[in-house]
């Protein structure tokens, strides 16, 4: 089922992680899934059922991509719990493109609608009504009655939404406080750092046990018709890629300063034989031995102290780039890789690969979906490569130093590193504030196997 709501900030995270763990502790096998390009409510959705979260974006992946992720993901599941982003109608256009509407509607899932209560009461009917009417193949399964002031408010609600809509209300949940849920600037604290995760997450599974009809949740669920994928005689758990990765060693740096992945683009690269190395750039004193090295993105700005501290690893990673050695990197990556990053009037050196320095701002420089073309070679991409990310940063270049390095990206959509480019090439590096999906772009998996195959028969090259 999707729990969506009218807007951000209605309480579809809190709503959802509650009745995640709520199914968890019945013994109920539960795979969340988070609609749209996000790396911060996913690790709290995973964090809450004790398995991973899987992002479903009709922008970044074809129809039939989302419906085979969706069957192989949740084939072995008794609930599939699935966070809707933005407003429930909210899209790209006027027609409402790529929203977790048309995402409910690809997958057949029942919506529960999450509205925020606050001064209103018979006016809850007619916003669930025109949500209903809007698009009549939406379908509307239940409303959960959110930040309710009183037991008479809730009364009146409840009876309007039953009497005028035809769906039951099947939650009302109190003005809470927080919760535990702190935010910063690019949202919810990530649960790898949040000091009490378990203590937010059973507030949530209490507040959902509490105040939510359970039964009545999973009866919707129970309802729902099977997914169809057009993929006759195919056992999506257990289809076998092409094992072209077998004897490689790729580097993912993964700790509290990077740890924005996508669980997909991990498996993919072992499911086609990669050796996934997992790296450290706060603690570790080097490098691994690897052929190729992935930095995704995260919050270097909020570590930028012990990144700095740790000069050792960042001499390491340098002297690896000079090198030779393949690295791609994502956005906070991407901001490592330079020289230095500016917070609060304070500068810390980085790994100073690039001629790239960094600074914060208060607002967001680039946030949406990207269009990328790929207009020369690089060791990743081929020039003519086309792909769909996603960026999301409150950081920029520092104005001198735009233009500095080549780059290979034409944002067709999008703000990149500078003037509608993105994709900074320095021999094997290529950094981007352009976050890819490897479902939606599978050229990222076959690029990164291809640079890392490439530089290991570079330094092993093999008997003729």
């Amino acid at each position: 089922m999707v729990f969506a709501a009218l807007g951000g900030g209605s309480g579809k995270t809190t709503v959802s992680l509650g009745v995640t763990a709520a199914l968890r502790c019945r013994d109920s096998r539960v795979v969340p899934f988070k609609k749209g390009p996000d790396f911060i409510d996913p690790g709290w959705l995973a964090s809450a059922a004790g398995a991973p979260c899987f992002n479903l974006d009709p922008y970044l992946m074809p129809q039939s991509v989302i419906a085979e992720s969706f069957v192989r993901r949740s084939g072995n599941a008794d609930v599939a719990v699935i966070e809707g982003n933005r407003g429930l109608y909210d899209g790209v256009n006027v027609d409402g493109a790529y929203s977790t509407a048309e995402l409910a509607k690809q997958l057949g899932a029942p919506v529960i609608l999450i509205i925020d209560t606050t001064k209103m009461t018979r006016t809850v009917a007619a916003i669930v009504m025109g949500c209903q009417k809007f698009d009549p193949d939406v379908r509307m399964a239940g409303v959960v009655l959110n930040r309710v002031g009183s037991a008479r408010q809730e009364k009146l609600i409840r009876s309007a939404v039953e009497k005028y809509c035809g769906i039951p209300v099947v939650g009302a949940i109190p003005r809470l406080k927080d919760g535990g849920f702190t935010e910063r600037h690019m949202g919810l604290t990530p649960a790898d750092e949040h000091p009490t995760m378990q203590a937010a997450i059973d507030s949530a599974r209490k507040t959902a046990e509490e105040c939510i009809d359970m039964d009545a949740i999973m009866r919707i669920a129970s309802e729902v018709q099977p997914v169809c994928v057009d993929l006759p005689d195919v056992d999506l758990t257990d289809a076998a890629p092409v094992r072209d990765g077998e004897g490689l060693r790729i580097g993912v740096v993964r700790d509290t300063a990077f740890q924005f992945y996508y669980p997909e683009n991990i498996m993919l690269l072992e499911e086609r034989g990669v050796q996934v190395v997992g790296v450290n750039a706060l603690s570790d004193k080097a490098l691994p031995d690897i052929h190729a090295l992935y930095i995704g993105g995260g919050f270097p700005e909020t570590h930028a102290p012990m990144l700095a501290e740790n000069e050792t690893f960042r001499l390491s990673l340098g002297d690896a780039a000079e090198g030779g050695l393949p690295i791609y990197a994502e956005c906070g990556g991407l901001m490592y890789l330079g020289r230095s990053i500016t917070v609060d009037g304070l500068r810390y050196p980085m790994a100073g690969v690039l001629p790239l320095d960094f600074a914060l701002s208060g607002k967001p420089k680039g946030h949406g979906y990207t269009d990328v073309a790929v207009d020369s070679d690089t060791p990743f991409f081929p020039a003519g490569t086309r792909l769909r990310g996603h960026e999301f940063h409150y950081s920029s270049v520092a104005p001198d130093c735009a233009g500095s390095l080549p780059t290979a990206f034409t944002l067709e959509r999008g703000t990149g590193v500078w003037n509608r480019r993105d994709g900074v090439v320095y021999k094997n590096v290529l950094a981007a504030y352009t976050h890819l999906h490897a479902l939606g772009s599978p050229e990222w998996v076959d690029g990164m196997i291809r640079a890392a195959g490439n530089n290991r028969n570079r330094c092993n090259p093999p008997n003729v």
